[in-house]
């Protein structure tokens, strides 16, 4: 008998400790931005190396303070989205990184596939909007925005524990 209640009790925790992890990971520590206006989104000039706000509307993201990389947002421009590849650096090597399910404007295997067939272009946002890490801006052919935080070149090594390379900031204190 002993021997039930103890598998019984090793089920629930198992149980109790999945629940809570998948809610730790997919709602707890995040949360919805409001708009704050103009500044939401920002894409990188080509000619001055400074970004600068994109006029847009319908202005949706989420945010959480455990993590660099869990900023997401989707938002419509009204003009025409080849114009911006005059005015504004493009991005290389954009990869989309899931959202919560619930946070269902931004699918990034479909924003993926739309930068791979040409559907989309990705843009710097801004750069080491923390340090290591890039916000990019993707825009459909149709004005559909979307922007993620990704990890840039050097992110990858300073977050593997090695010396910036040259041609980055100085990592932080502690990094």
């Amino acid at each position: 008998m002993t021997g039930k209640l103890m598998a019984i009790a090793i089920v629930v925790t198992a149980l109790v400790a999945g629940v809570a992890v998948y809610y730790l990971q997919v709602y707890a520590f995040y949360e919805r931005l409001t708009p704050s206006g103009p500044a939401d989104v920002q894409m990188t000039v080509a000619a001055t190396g400074q970004a600068e706000p994109l006029a847009h509307t319908d202005f949706q993201a989420i945010d959480a303070d455990s993590s660099p990389i869990r900023y997401r947002s989707c938002f419509h421009i009204s003009g025409d989205p080849d114009a911006l590849t005059e005015r504004y650096l493009p991005y290389d090597g954009p990869v989309p990184l899931q959202a919560p399910g619930w946070f269902d404007c931004f699918d990034a295997d479909a924003i993926g596939e739309a930068l791979e067939d040409g559907r989309a272009r990705a843009y710097l946002g801004q750069e080491n909007i923390h340090y290591g890490i890039d916000r990019v801006v993707a825009i459909t052919a149709d004005g559909d925005g979307y922007a993620w935080h990704q990890i840039n070149a050097c992110g990858r090594v300073v977050f593997d524990g090695r010396p910036a390379p040259e041609g980055c900031p100085p990592a932080p204190e502690g990094y």
